[in-house]
């Protein structure tokens, strides 16, 4: 299984950016997918979670209203779409594949992760 995320950057406070994870070795219609990020000096932190069951979403606090996760399955890709972005938002972003029963917002529920792409929103 490899998970290839890609679309950070550079964006000024206020801005959007998309993020794209493109999932090859398992089906994305399967798969729990979750997105999560990891300043420097700081622990990886849940961002967001797209059920393969019930096709819900949860979020982070901090972020509900501005970002959205979709699917499309068809390319087996996963989105994070990233709204009124805040300079607290700069960070790594990575996407990951769920194990089944497990809590959606940890890290140790995941079993495969994209390798990170930085977003810096500057102020």
């Amino acid at each position: 299984v490899q998970l290839q995320a890609s679309g950070g950057g550079l964006v000024q406070a206020g801005g959007s950016l998309r993020l794209s994870c493109a999932v090859s070795g398992r089906t994305l219609s399967n798969t729990g997918m979750g997105w999560f990020r990891q300043a420097p000096g700081k622990e990886r932190e849940f961002v967001g979670y797209s059920s393969r069951i019930t096709d819900n979403t949860y979020y982070k606090d901090s972020v509900k209203g501005r970002f959205t996760i979709s699917r499309d399955n068809a390319e087996n890709t996963i989105y994070l779409q990233m709204n009124s972005l805040k300079p607290e938002d700069t960070a790594a972003y990575y996407c990951a594949t769920k194990r089944g029963g497990e809590s959606y917002s940890s890290t140790r529920s995941y079993d495969y992760w994209g390798q990170g792409t930085q977003v810096t929103v500057s102020s």
